[in-house]
């Protein structure tokens, strides 16, 4: 029996992507003093922001760090609320008594400023964050699992990355592939094999629907 859900945020919670890379590149073209690609800003992906940052202008790092956070709490009224329907899901979750948690790569201001923005803070009962060294999915997955008192396979990870799937085989965890955001590769995922993949909210919910409630 399922007993917890793991959830990302960027992309699966809510279209923030865009968002990233439009704060990312106001606050990185300041100080190299000219353009940057998608590309170039996607490839340092996989530590926070806060990685990026130092990845591209570490000697600017304290005063681009500041920026970027001014920037992406400017940019965010662009993608104000999560995306429509996930919110309900989450919360009918609960009342079936199955446990929340978030796992992000963001580093915690940004993530504290999206959740804010979206008012979902207290959806979840544990939130880890990213770090500036890499990806520390996999041991943010482990600390929900130790502090929640579970088997890895009663929790599944929602997330919209093939790095996602990677991560929650290593933790023993089930994988719900979220291939409902632009951004989503979603033949990337296919290849991947999570156990399950979702184009819409739609079906992850009608997914959702059929979880049974956790007796107390």
């Amino acid at each position: 029996m399922i007993k917890a859900m793991i959830f990302d945020l960027d992309g699966t919670i809510g279209n923030t992507l865009p968002l990233c890379i439009k704060a990312f590149r106001q606050t990185i073209e300041m100080f190299m003093k000219r353009s940057i690609s998608d590309e170039e800003i996607i490839a340092t992906f996989g530590p926070s922001e806060e990685g990026t940052i130092y990845s591209l202008i570490p000697q600017q790092y304290d005063e681009g760090l500041e920026k970027y956070l001014h920037y992406y709490k400017l940019f965010h009224n662009e993608c104000p609320k999560a995306f429509e329907g996930i919110v309900e899901i989450i919360q009918d979750l609960k009342q079936k008594g199955i446990r929340i948690a978030m796992v992000t790569g963001k580093g915690k201001k940004s993530t504290d400023i999206t959740l804010e923005q979206y008012e979902i803070g207290d959806l979840f009962e544990q939130v880890e964050t990213g770090s500036i060294t890499g990806s520390v999915k996999l041991a943010g997955m482990s600390a929900v699992l130790k502090n929640f008192e579970i088997k890895p396979e009663e929790a599944y990870y929602v997330g919209d990355a093939p790095t996602d799937i990677t991560a929650a085989r290593k933790a023993g965890v089930r994988m719900i592939s979220a291939a409902w955001a632009e951004t989503a590769e979603i033949e990337k995922l296919k290849k991947l094999k999570p156990d399950y993949i979702f184009a819409t909210i739609h079906e992850f919910a009608k997914f959702c629907n059929t979880m049974p409630r956790i007796s107390e």
